[in-house]
């Protein structure tokens, strides 16, 4: 008979419980700070807390990234477009396309990194 494992959670959020995301990231004085709360085959999902005057220079991913906002305002730079967002929206920003962040205030968001599934 096989033993009873228990089951592994896949995010570092517990199961079943209401959570307040902008909680589970702090801001620290001139730094960006992350936080994967769920890593999977398929993506990721990271929270991130950016101080003044802080950002993510510009680069590209091989997956599509949602940013939703959840504090604050940020700027975004999406294929050599300025695109801005506050807290309750979301943004797109399509796969292999080049992006950058910035942050003219503290403002927190949640990044969610989805592969795409080759058809």
């Amino acid at each position: 008979m096989k033993e009873k494992r228990p089951i592994e959670p896949a995010a570092s959020i517990p199961a079943a419980q209401p959570v307040s995301l902008s909680d589970l990231v702090s801001y620290q004085q001139d730094a960006v700070v992350s936080r994967t709360i769920a890593r999977h085959n398929g993506g990721t999902v990271t929270l991130f807390a950016f101080d003044a005057r802080q950002g993510l220079s510009e680069h590209t991913a091989p997956f599509d990234a949602i940013v939703q906002v959840l504090e604050g305002e940020a700027e975004l730079v999406i294929g050599g477009m300025p695109v801005s967002a506050r807290a309750g929206q979301t943004v797109l920003m399509p796969a292999n396309v080049p992006h950058a962040v910035n942050a003219n205030r503290p403002f927190k968001m949640l990044l969610t990194m989805v592969r795409q599934v080759a058809g």
